[in-house]
């Protein structure tokens, strides 16, 4: 009996994909469990910020003219858990919107450089010879530039504002995520089922899809996913330099550049602001992490 419940046992094991052997992993990774929680709880509260932050805190652009001078800069308390900012805003209001923009910009730039990445390397990876030649030549100049002034120097062409701040991180992150991809595919185009699908008449394309494609997208998911928390960082960069989100609307890096001036004296300002950017982008590494330990094939029995 024990032989049989053992094989019986073994069965559902050896029918388990990779996806749902991953997702087995990554819940018993308890700082990935954090960083997905913490990030789906930002996410939550800025998507929602509607519903209640302005009833609730005031708004995080209007300024309190008329009381400017009981208002401005006023210490964390029931009513402003967060304080006041020079204009009398409620900072953790303006922490909260500003979520939005450093999410949004986090994820759409990273879509953005994955997009152009995937493709990019499956040209050099599949074909070879002269595309990858071209493609990774590319991406050597791209990534011989310091890329903080490579971006500075797209938002000095494009202008400021949130659509130009993540069209430029998106469009200079490829280089990395065009590697990473090319190096994954080019293990996986040489197993047995590719030569097999081509031997049966499959195009280029269909193998690409069908059978490359999904094999190699697991170190993609992972590096996409740190890329967010990098993509956050370099908004937040650019806004505290005055070249991403234009005033008086809400930026974590506006924030602390507005808060800088105070340090001394009025520390939350920056540094409540600066937790805000720490924790998410910790959230994001760590989520990364732990989704690369759970899809290591290594992995698989553990």
């Amino acid at each position: 009996m024990t032989a049989e419940n053992t094989a019986a046992a073994a069965v559902p094991a050896q029918s388990r994909t990779l996806w749902s052997d991953a997702w087995r992993r990554l819940k018993k990774n308890r700082l990935a469990v954090f960083g997905a929680i913490w990030i789906a709880f930002i996410v939550v509260v800025a998507l929602s910020a509607d519903l209640w932050v302005p009833q609730t805190l005031g708004s995080p652009t209007e300024t309190q003219s008329e009381t400017m001078t009981d208002s401005s800069r006023l210490p964390p308390s029931a009513e402003h858990p967060f304080g006041t900012d020079t204009l009398g805003r409620d900072v953790l209001s303006r922490v909260i919107y500003g979520a939005r923009v450093s999410l949004s910009v986090g994820v759409l730039a990273t879509l953005i450089s994955t997009a152009i990445g995937l493709v990019l390397g499956a040209l050099a990876a599949f074909y070879g010879g002269v595309w990858d030649t071209i493609i990774m030549r590319c991406a050597d100049v791209f990534m011989a530039f310091p890329y903080t002034l490579f971006v500075i120097a797209m938002i000095a062409v494009l202008g400021n504002g949130i659509q130009n701040v993540f069209i430029a991180i998106g469009i200079l992150g490829w280089p990395s995520i065009a590697r990473v991809f090319r190096s994954a595919i080019l293990t996986v185009k040489e197993n047995d089922y590719v030569d097999a699908a081509r031997a049966m008449g499959a195009s280029d394309a269909r193998i690409i899809v069908r059978h490359i494609f999904p094999n190699s997208v697991a170190s993609i998911v992972v590096y996409a996913t740190m890329n967010v928390g990098g993509a956050i960082l370099t908004e937040s960069a650019l806004s505290f330099l005055g070249m991403g989100v234009v005033p008086p609307d809400p930026s974590w890096g506006n924030l602390i550049q507005d808060g800088q001036t105070y340090l001394a004296t009025q520390p939350w300002l920056m540094i409540l602001p600066g937790l805000a950017i720490l924790m998410t982008v910790l959230a994001f590494t760590l989520l990364g992490d732990g989704l690369r330990d759970a899809l290591d094939v290594k992995m698989k029995d553990a």
